[in-house]
C-alpha cells in the first residue's frame, strides 16, 4: 500500500546531520514550510544557534549517530517534545579522501559507523514510531551508491551498503503492508563543506569534481519525498547519468571514474587531516567554498545559515 503522507506544515520531522550542508538546507526549507523539527548532530553549539534562528518549532539534540543509544535519545526527545514522528531523515555522514590501501582501519570503521550504522540505527529507531501512525523514512545515499569514485572508495562502499539496507527494508515493509514510505535520495556532487570536513590522506587540499548542484536542490527532493511516497530519487543530471552507466555500461563507467583521480585536489596544501571524523564540526555552513562552479547557483547566495 502507498502510504498517505501529511503536508509539511502538519509534520514532525527528525533530521540527522542537521548542522551543515544538505541537512541544514533541509532544516531551513522545512521550517519555512511550517514543519516542527528535531535537529540532531554532534555540533551542539551550532545546533543551538540554528534552533534559535528557527524559533520555537525546532529543538536540538546532540548525538553521534554511530551510537545506537544516542540515536534512541533523538527519537525519545521527539516524542517528549512533539508527541510523534512523521518523517525521519538520515543525513549524517563523513568522508575520507585517500587510496584504499593507505587509509587506516580505524578511520574506515569510523566512516562506516556514521555513514552506514548511523542510517541503520536511525531507521530502526524511527520505525516503531512511523509504523504507529504512518510516515516517511528518508535515507541519504549518493550516485556512488551505484557508481564509484576513486580516492573516496570507502565512502562509496558505505553508500552502496546504505542502498542495500534501504532497498531490503523497503521490501520487508511492503510485504507487511506497513504505511511507511522508504526513500533513497541519490545526489550527484553537491556544493557543501563536505571536502573541508573530510579526513584527508592526500598531499593537497581535497575538493569535489565539477559539475556540482546546490544543496537546496537536494533539500527540495527530500521534502518532496516527505510528502509524496517514492522509492528512490536521483538528484542532478550527473547522478542519473552515472547510475545508469554503472548499470548498463559498467566498463565505460569505470573508465570515466578513473578520470576523477586528478580532479579532486586543489592546488594548495592540506588544511586539515582528520576533518570531522572524530570531532564535531562547528562551521554551520550550508554551502562549500563557492568557487567550484556549482550548477543552479543562486545570485548573491549566502554561505551561512539564513532563515529570513
Amino acid at each position: 500500500m502507498k502510504p498517505s503522507l501529511k503536508p509539511l506544515d502538519q509534520q514532525v520531522m527528525v533530521i540527522t546531520g542537521a548542522s551543515s550542508g544538505i541537512g541544514l538546507a533541509t532544516a531551513v526549507a522545512a521550517a519555512r514550510q511550517g514543519a516542527q523539527l528535531v535537529l540532531a548532530a554532534r555540533s551542539k553549539a551550532t545546533l543551538d544557534r540554528i534552533v534559535a534562528g528557527l524559533g520555537g518549532q525546532a529543538i536540538a539534540v546532540e548525538a553521534d549517530v554511530g551510537d545506537r543509544a544516542q540515536v534512541e535519545r533523538i527519537a525519545q526527545a521527539a516524542i517528549e517534545r512533539f508527541g510523534r514522528i512523521d518523517t525521519w531523515v538520515n543525513d549524517a555522514g563523513v568522508a575520507i579522501y585517500g587510496r584504499l590501501d593507505e587509509v587506516s582501519d580505524a578511520d574506515n570503521r569510523r566512516l562506516f559507523d556514521t555513514n552506514f550504522w548511523g542510517v541503520v540505527y536511525g531507521s530502526l529507531c524511527a520505525l516503531p514510531h512511523l509504523r504507529a501512525n504512518g510516515g516517511a523514512l528518508i535515507n541519504l545515499g549518493s550516485e556512488v551508491s551505484e557508481a564509484v569514485v576513486p580516492l573516496q572508495g570507502m565512502y562509496a562502499a558505505s553508500k552502496h551498503a546504505v542502498k542495500g539496507f534501504t532497498d531490503a527494508l523497503r521490501t520487508e515493509l511492503d510485504a507487511d503492508q506497513a504505511a511507511v514510505s522508504v526513500t533513497l535520495i541519490q545526489p550527484t556532487a553537491v556544493d557543501t563543506p563536505y571536502p573541508e570536513h573530510a579526513g584527508n590522506y592526500l598531499s593537497s587540499e581535497p575538493k569535489l569534481p565539477t559539475p556540482m548542484i546546490e544543496p537546496e536542490k537536494v533539500a527540495s527532493a527530500i521534502l518532496d519525498a516527505a510528502t509524496d511516497a517514492t522509492d528512490a530519487v536521483r538528484v542532478g543530471a550527473m547522478s542519473k547519468l552515472n547510475t545508469t552507466m554503472a548499470k548498463i555500461l559498467p566498463a565505460l563507467g569505470e573508465t570515466m571514474a578513473k578520470m576523477q583521480l586528478g580532479r579532486q585536489q586543489r592546488d594548495e596544501p592540506p588544511h586539515e587531516r582528520e576533518g570531522t571524523l572524530y570531532r564535531a564540526g562547528e562551521s554551520g555552513r550550508i554551502h562549500g567554498r563557492g568557487d567550484q562552479n556549482a550548477a543552479d547557483r543562486k545570485e548573491a547566495r549566502d554561505s551561512n545559515l539564513r532563515t529570513a
